[in-house]
């Protein structure tokens, strides 16, 4: 688990630097100005998670089903909610119908709100603090 968890917020990372970049540079021809607003959201949301994701990958043993949960929960909410993001926001360039993809970003939301309460009741139950 712990080797899955650190190269799932590697690959996080890269994907958010590189989209971070084409959304700064690429995009700002192809997009307006409140679709590159929601990229940038969904590319800072998974940078964050991929930070977090490599401190608990590299902090956990995985010997609980706290910890498991708690970083299962994060790698599906970034995904759900970043990826689902990103295909919204070029739907219309696309010229493609992904209205479905719009519940999908709340849901990838609270799985990460689930995966941050799982890591408090993680650090409550073990004093870390």
């Amino acid at each position: 688990m712990k080797q899955f968890v650190l190269v799932v917020a590697s690959v996080y990372g890269l994907l958010g630097i590189i989209l971070g970049a084409f959304g700064a540079h690429a995009f700002k021809n192809m997009l307006s100005a409140e679709k590159l607003i929601s990229f940038e959201t969904g590319v800072r949301y998974q940078i964050y998670h991929a930070i977090v994701l490599l401190v608990i990958g590299f902090a956990f043993s995985y010997s609980t089903s706290i910890e498991r949960w708690s970083a299962i929960c994060l790698m599906i909410g970034v995904f759900l909610f970043s990826f689902s993001i990103y295909f919204l926001t070029f739907s219309e360039y696309w010229n493609v119908n992904l209205r479905f993809l719009g519940p999908v970003t709340p849901l990838g939301g609270g799985f990460m709100i689930a995966g941050w309460v799982l890591l408090i009741v993680f650090f409550i139950k073990n004093k870390v603090f």
